[in-house]
C-alpha cells in the first residue's frame, strides 16, 4: 500500500491539490444496515413474562426491584439481575416517580422600565465578614436607582432584619422627595425584601414593589453588580475588625461610587451627575474637548470626529424581546 506523499510525488501532484479534491467529492455510501440481531442473552419470551408475573404478584408489587431480588436469591431462586428487572419493567412503561410531585406555577417574569432617576429602585442585602472566621457577621443593605447608578440609600446592621429594611426604606424615599405612584422598587426574595411589614410600608407611601423569579439570579442584575464593585475593590478587605469598621469603609465606598466612579453603564459619567440632574452640561463640556482635539489633529480620527459617549436613555430589569414585544 503506497501512502499520499508518496503517490502524489510519483504522480507529480501536490498534496495540497489532492487534499482540497478529496474534501470536495461525495464520500462513499455507507452500507445498508441489515436488520436487528436478537441479543442472544436476553430473556426469552416465557422467562420474560414469568418474571412480569413475579413481579406483578401481590407479595412484590410495592416493592423494588433490588428488593425483590435480594428476596429471591434469600430464598434460592434467581430470575434475572436487578438491571434486567428494570430494563423489563421499563419496556411496559412501569418504571416512573410514584409519589404525587410538586408543581409550580409558572412565575411571571418581571419587567421593569426607568426613563429618568427615581422611576425604579433596585436594593438588596450582602454578607460582610467580621472578625471571627468562617462567621458572617454583619449586613449591608443597599438601595440602587437603575437609571442613574446612584446609590440613594445604604445602611450596614449586625442583622438582616424586615424592621431595619422597613426604616431604611422610609428614610430614603423621604429623602429622595418620592411622590406617590412614581417609583417601583424590586428586590429579590428574601425574608426581609418579601416582609409584610415592606409591602405594608411600599403599598402606604404609593409605591410599586416588584420582585425576581424565585432562582433566578439575573433578574436583579444592577444589585449584584454594584456588590461585584464593592468586593473588587483594591482595598476591600479580606474581614472587617469591626461594625464600625465596615461602616467607615462603606462611608469612603460610596461616597466614591457616587461622586467619583465613571460607570461604563452611563456613558462613563458619575451617578451623581446623572441622578441630579448634570449629565447633560458634562456632556457638552466633554464635546468640546474632543472638538478641540479634532481640530489640532484630524488626521488621527480616520472614520468620523470624536464623539463622547452616549447618554444614557432608558435602563431595563428584563427588557423584553422584539417578538414577545410584537405579540
Amino acid at each position: 500500500m503506497v501512502g499520499v506523499a508518496a503517490a502524489c510525488r510519483a504522480t507529480g501532484r501536490s498534496r495540497a491539490s489532492h487534499y482540497r479534491h478529496h474534501r470536495s467529492s461525495p464520500p462513499p455510501p455507507r452500507p445498508t444496515p441489515g436488520p436487528p440481531q436478537p441479543q442472544p442473552r436476553a430473556l426469552e419470551a416465557a422467562e420474560r413474562q414469568a418474571l412480569l408475573d413475579v413481579l406483578h404478584g401481590e407479595r412484590f408489587v410495592d416493592q423494588a426491584p433490588a428488593e425483590v431480588y435480594a428476596t429471591l436469591l434469600d430464598e434460592g431462586s434467581y430470575l434475572a439481575s436487578i438491571s434486567t428487572m428494570y430494563r423489563v419493567l421499563r419496556a411496559e412503561g412501569e418504571v416512573a416517580e410514584r409519589r404525587r410531585q410538586a408543581t409550580h406555577p409558572p412565575t411571571v417574569k418581571p419587567e421593569l422600565v426607568a426613563d429618568a432617576p427615581n422611576r425604579v429602585w433596585s436594593w438588596d442585602i450582602t454578607k460582610l465578614l467580621g472578625p471571627a472566621k468562617w462567621t458572617y457577621y454583619y449586613y449591608l443593605y443597599v438601595i440602587l436607582d437603575i437609571f442613574s447608578r446612584y446609590a440613594v440609600g445604604w445602611m450596614v446592621a449586625e442583622r438582616e432584619s424586615a424592621a431595619l429594611a422597613q426604616r431604611l426604606l422610609d428614610h430614603t424615599i423621604t429623602k429622595q422627595h418620592i411622590r406617590g405612584d412614581q417609583l417601583a422598587i424590586h428586590a429579590d426574595r428574601g425574608s426581609s425584601m418579601a416582609s409584610k411589614q415592606v409591602a405594608q410600608l411600599l403599598a402606604d407611601l404609593g409605591v410599586t414593589k416588584s420582585h425576581s423569579r424565585p432562582h433566578v439570579s439575573n433578574d436583579n442584575p444592577y444589585s449584584e453588580s454594584q456588590f461585584k464593585t464593592l468586593k473588587y475593590r483594591p482595598t476591600f478587605p479580606d474581614r472587617f475588625g469591626s461594625i464600625q469598621d465596615a461602616r467607615a469603609f462603606c462611608q469612603g465606598f460610596f461616597g466614591w461610587y457616587n461622586f467619583a466612579h465613571h460607570h461604563s453603564g452611563i456613558g462613563l459619567l458619575v451617578p451623581a451627575d446623572v441622578h441630579y440632574g448634570r449629565a447633560e452640561q458634562v456632556q457638552a463640556a466633554r464635546a468640546e474637548v474632543l472638538t478641540g482635539a479634532y481640530a489640532a489633529h484630524p488626521e488621527r480620527f480616520v472614520r468620523k470626529p470624536p464623539e463622547p459617549p452616549a447618554l444614557p436613555t432608558v435602563a431595563w430589569i428584563n427588557q423584553p424581546d422584539t417578538q414577545e414585544a410584537a405579540q
